[in-house]
């Protein structure tokens, strides 16, 4: 293998394209980062293996709220929401209803659409802000020194012709095969967790009494949930069979499997196709390595339980766009910090969703009496104690995701920002230009900063300012502005 990682000095005919940032993936993560870079004037270069046109066998149909709400600061989710169903329940371990409309989002819900329409929205965002995107090409290698203020990638075309792209930085969210962690010779550590699932999108003669419908019965579970157009998603595992992910599938075995955990196949009919995979759960030690960062399942992967893969990746996109933005702007005071800071909040969040996923799956295969004792313990708790239930709902859709803040800081640092209405506008809104947003009582005078601010105020009474960083995260909050502190995040002085 060592022909496939080469450098690319032993390659040295170039193309001479330079780029701010070129992204290896063109999946939802590399899709959503390439149009923010874009958005805000930056030079974006995609590289996606597949040809043009090519259509991606997406696993991934779930859209939680968090994500739903990165898409409205970026005004997609209104055209996204009309690709699905909506789902206000998950119905879980056969009796387990989690109220999605409990959710405090302009979203409370689960929205399922395939994963190309999502992507589609992506791509035709990021074509509209200028992303140049070179299909049937694939990273071969990559250099950089901590000397230079580039990174040096070889990509090969699909005639077999090699050449070299230049950025200052590299994204790799080309999926957990991704060439370019290995390419950095990172190891990407865990294990399998399931063997030979079947998916497959069919049509149903009976309708699910719900609408999403998950059942294990120990050696067997079963997924089902509806897009909303007469196809429906489904998914299964039987624990005595392990088959290779090369080896066909047909659909009697996906009836056999639905039968077995849910005790009818609906009448399932007419898969418009069907696909076998194994199910991981690894996470890469590093997601940032000099100019080169990983996203996505580049970056980690995990069981397909709670439909939280492609949604943390797009998480993942928004909280790395926002400070590759900062960095090549000159806008931050630190940028090596602050790109650390990447890393720093979205590995344990990586973390986190590999063991809540874990253990949902572990949970549906449930098999031996003392694992369906805890099952049945944890179904009863949740069912019953409503802040049990709302921080499970919370962690599933994102909502309840916060990020690590400096010791001494108000409660508020670090926490997701809900759609405030404010004497300016929906805060959604005037985040939308990748700006920061100042928000004060109205007697503040107004304040501008060396980056992108806009300075909004308070309908009410309230008196706590808040500065909400442009992935709706808040980065400090407090009694009335902090000039110090609001200087150093903001990279630069802010004046009235």
């Amino acid at each position: 293998m060592t022909d496939t990682y080469s450098t690319a000095a032993n390659h040295p005919d170039t193309t001479g394209v330079p780029a701010d940032v070129l992204i290896v993936g063109a999946g939802p993560t590399g899709l959503l980062l390439a149009g923010d870079l874009a958005a805000q004037g930056l030079s974006v270069t995609v590289v996606e293996r597949r040809p043009p046109g090519t259509g991606n066998l997406t696993r991934a149909f779930a859209v939680h709220a968090r994500t739903l709400e990165l898409f409205d600061t970026r005004g997609l989710a209104d055209a996204l929401i009309r690709t699905g169903t909506r789902l206000d329940r998950m119905r879980l371990f056969g009796r387990l209803s989690l109220d999605l409309s409990r959710l405090r989002s302009r979203f409370p819900f689960l929205l399922i659409t395939p994963q190309y329409e999502v992507e589609q929205l992506l791509r035709d965002r990021a074509l509209k802000a200028g992303v140049s995107f070179r299909h049937g090409t694939e990273l071969v290698g990559l250099s950089q020194s901590p000397a230079s203020d580039r990174v040096t990638a070889t990509v090969r075309g699909a005639d077999g012709v090699r050449s070299t792209v230049e950025a200052r930085y590299l994204v790799g969210t080309d999926g957990v095969h991704s060439s370019v962690r290995r390419a950095l010779g990172l190891p990407f550590p865990g294990e399998s967790v399931i063997k030979s699932i079947v998916l497959a999108d069919v049509r149903l003669t009976e309708t699910p009494p719900a609408l999403l419908t998950v059942n294990g019965v120990g050696d067997a579970f079963a997924f089902i949930a509806p897009f909303g157009d007469g196809w429906y998603r489904v998914m299964g595992w039987n624990r005595a069979r392990h088959a290779d992910d090369s080896e066909p599938v047909e659909l009697d075995e996906l009836r056999g499997i639905t039968r077995l955990a849910l005790g009818t196949d609906y009448g399932m009919h007419d898969a418009r196709w069907l696909s076998r995979f194994h199910s991981d759960e690894r996470q890469v030690p590093a997601y940032r390595t000099g100019r080169v960062f990983l996203a996505g399942d580049a970056a980690h992967v995990h069981s397909p339980a709670g439909g939280q893969g492609m949604n943390t990746g797009l998480q993942d996109a928004a909280n790395l766009s926002w400070k590759l933005t900062a960095v090549l702007r000159g806008h931050s005071a630190d940028p090596e910090a602050l790109l650390d800071s990447y890393h720093a909040e979205r590995h344990p969040v990586g973390a986190q969703v590999l063991r809540a996923s874990g253990a949902l799956i572990r949970l549906a295969m449930a098999r031996t009496p003392w694992q369906r004792i805890l099952r049945a313990a944890l179904v009863q708790t949740l069912s019953t104690v409503r802040p049990a239930s709302d921080k499970v709902i919370g962690r599933l859709s994102g909502i309840g995701i916060a990020y690590g803040a400096p010791r001494g800081s108000h409660r508020l640092t670090g926490t997701r920002a809900p759609a405030l209405r404010l004497a300016e506008g929906h805060l959604p809104e005037l985040l939308r230009d990748g700006s920061f947003v100042l928000i004060t009582p109205p007697e503040v005078p107004h304040r501008t900063g060396p980056v992108p601010l806009v300075h909004a105020h308070w309908t009410s009474g309230r008196t706590t300012s808040l500065l909400v960083r442009p992935d709706g995260y808040i980065a400090w909050a407090g009694t009335r502005p902090d000039t110090e502190t609001l200087n150093g995040i903001l990279g630069g002085p802010m004046t009235a």
